[in-house]
C-alpha cells in the first residue's frame, strides 16, 4: 500500500499545502507545527476530512473510503486520543471491542500481558510513559481488521525522547505496516541528529 499526500491544504490557515507519502514496510516522518495542524494533516492523510485543495491517493487512486478502512488514525488530539483519566485496561477493552474481540477486563489484562505491558494495566493512560503509550496505541490500532497503515499524530506532545517513539514506528513498519508519524521540527531535528551519530 502506498499513500501519497500531494499538496493538501485545509482552510485559510488550518493546514498550508503539505506533501508527504507513506508506504508498506516504511516509516515516514512529516513535520506539522502548531496545536491544530498535526491533527488536520492526520485526518486528511487517513481520509477522514474533506480536502480543500490537493489530493490524497491510495495505491494511485483517490478513494477516501478505502483510506478510512485501511489506515488507522492513532492518538490524534481531541479526535482519537483516549481520555487521560481512563485506565490502560479500560482503553484496551474499548479497542478490543472495536476490533471484534471480547471487551472484558479479563481479555484486556490477557492482551496486555501478551505484549508485555501488563505493568501499566491500572495506570491512567494520561500517566503512562510516552513510549509505552505509543506502543500500546499502535498495537491496538493494528488489531483492527483491514488496517495496513498507521498515522501517528503528534507523539512528541507527550514528552520523552523522540528517538524512542520513532524506533517504535520503525518496528511497526518492519512488521509490514505503512507508518506516517506527524511531529514537530524539534523532533525531526533530534531524530536526524541521533541517526547520524549511530
Amino acid at each position: 500500500m502506498r499513500v501519497v499526500v500531494d499538496a493538501v491544504a485545509k482552510g485559510r490557515s488550518a493546514l498550508p499545502a503539505t506533501t508527504t507519502a507513506f508506504e508498506t514496510g516504511r516509516a515516514s516522518l512529516v513535520v506539522a507545527e502548531t496545536e491544530q495542524r498535526p491533527t488536520v494533516l492526520g485526518l486528511l492523510a487517513s481520509g477522514r476530512m474533506k480536502i480543500d485543495s490537493g489530493a490524497v491517493t491510495i495505491d494511485g487512486r483517490v478513494d477516501a473510503r478505502s483510506l478510512r478502512r485501511r489506515v488507522a488514525l492513532v492518538d490524534a488530539p481531541v479526535v482519537s486520543e483516549p481520555e487521560p483519566n481512563v485506565s490502560v485496561t479500560g482503553v484496551v477493552a474499548e479497542e478490543l471491542m472495536f476490533a471484534g474481540h471480547a471487551p472484558t477486563p479479563f481479555a484486556a489484562a490477557r492482551w496486555l500481558e501478551g505484549i508485555g505491558l501488563d505493568a501499566s494495566a491500572g495506570v491512567p493512560i494520561g500517566n503512562v510513559d510516552p513510549s509505552v503509550r505509543i506502543r500500546l496505541l499502535l498495537e491496538l490500532a493494528a488489531l483492527r481488521k483491514d488496517v495496513e497503515g498507521l498515522v501517528l499524530v503528534a507523539p512528541d506532545r507527550h514528552g520523552g525522547e523522540p528517538l524512542a517513539w520513532w524506533r517504535i514506528a520503525q518496528e511497526f513498519a518492519e512488521r509490514g505496516y505503512a507508518v506516517l508519524a506527524i511531529a514537530g521540527q524539534a523532533s525531526r531535528t533530534a531524530i536526524e541528529a541521533a541517526e547520524v551519530v549511530e
